[in-house]
């Protein structure tokens, strides 16, 4: 299985002062007309289904939160991408000799779920993430991860069971799916990481340690921005990042993307659930009191895609622009409702479960 993403990171001053959107085009060329799902689960079923690699002890260190998630491949417990209640979002940027589903040891996507079912604070997510790695990773597994919270976003990196993780300085940062993200700026890292690595062989302890290359992992590219780039005076905004995944996206490659609007306030996650950003709309979802979001963005049993998905693919030319002005209009709509509320309300438990369903009635 493969999970990668082009992932896309803005914070102050680019944005406004306490907001970081983390952007994700999901990446596989192999994959493209297979459906992504996009998952709810409650504080009571996010560890569900999950009795090894880690989940008990997860379950064992602290209150469990509602999680979001959106998954690469039907069937997969985790999801490439998600974010929890707690204002926590994660995406896996890029993944390389992934283990077997059933082997006991982690997938990266088994890693965002345990790790989003916990973690309170970007800062906390990481050090769960190495935890994670370190007692439940597979030998030959390498994955990379982004971690935001509405203060700060992070990288990390992993190979076997050693990790390494970066705190993102820039106002804006574009994370490729073509390697391990974390060279040589290391802020966290496992226990005696670079003697670890001297003692395998993989580094000479000369120069500055280089995460990414000891794993032979770098993709030695600085990857630039896709369309207008951030410009430092608070403007970029979801519609922004709207912009620039769809600016991202290659025909070719790209399956769903998602969004998250991390701020103090009520964050905001946006979800295509189906291919190209450029041929998709994206759907709010909140953690409302009881949030729905919709059967249509679930395999039903005996299927191998979403209902979503396959309208979706036998949609008309015109229907993709229509639905933008819908989108529009959404953002606008859901853009008053937080000026004017502090906390989230029952008003949008069903948020994106009728985004989704006006969707389908341009499809039908």
């Amino acid at each position: 299985m493969v999970a990668a993403g082009d992932c896309f990171v803005v914070q102050s001053p680019n944005t406004v002062e306490n907001t970081i959107i983390l952007g994700r085009n999901a990446i596989d060329g192999d994959a493209v007309t297979e459906a992504q799902e996009v998952h709810y689960y409650n504080a009571t079923e996010a560890l569900e289904g999950r009795p090894d690699g880690g989940a008990d002890v997860v379950k064992a260190n602290g209150e469990i939160l509602r999680v979001i998630l959106q998954k690469p491949r039907t069937g997969v417990w985790g999801g490439d991408a998600g974010a929890n209640d707690r204002n926590v979002s994660i995406a896996v940027s890029w993944s390389n000799q992934e283990p077997a589903n059933d082997s006991g040891t982690l997938i990266s996507t088994d890693i965002v779920r345990l790790t989003l079912a916990i973690a309170k604070s970007a800062e906390d997510a990481v050090e769960r993430i190495g935890n994670l790695v370190t007692d439940h990773g597979s030998d030959d597994a390498k994955f990379s991860f982004v971690v935001c919270d509405h203060t700060e976003g992070w990288l990390v990196s992993s190979g076997g069971k050693l990790w390494a993780a970066q705190k993102v300085t820039d106002g804006f940062l574009r994370i490729t799916c073509k390697g391990l993200s974390v060279k040589t700026t290391i802020d966290k890292s496992s226990e005696a990481l670079g003697d670890t690595l001297k003692a395998q062989g993989l580094w000479d302890g000369e120069g500055d340690l280089n995460f990414a290359s000891s794993l032979g992992a770098d993709d030695d590219v600085d990857a630039e921005w896709s369309g207008e780039a951030p410009n430092g005076d608070g403007s970029y905004t979801l519609t922004s990042m709207f912009d620039t995944l769809r600016s991202a996206a290659d025909t070719e490659t790209a399956r769903a993307a998602n969004i998250s609007v991390l701020t103090t306030g009520i964050s905001c996650h946006w979800f295509t659930a189906t291919p190209n950003a450029n041929e998709s709309v994206f759907k709010p979802f909140v953690f409302a009191p009881n949030p729905k979001i919709s059967p249509l963005t679930k395999v039903p049993p005996d299927n191998t895609v979403t209902l979503l998905h396959k309208l979706h693919a036998q949609r008309k030319p015109a229907a993709v622009e229509d639905l933008k002005s819908l989108e529009a209009a959404c953002v606008e709509e859901l853009n008053g409702y937080l000026a004017e509320h502090p906390t989230v309300d029952e008003e949008l438990d069903e948020l994106m479960k009728d985004c989704v369903e006006a969707e389908v009635k341009f499809y039908r």
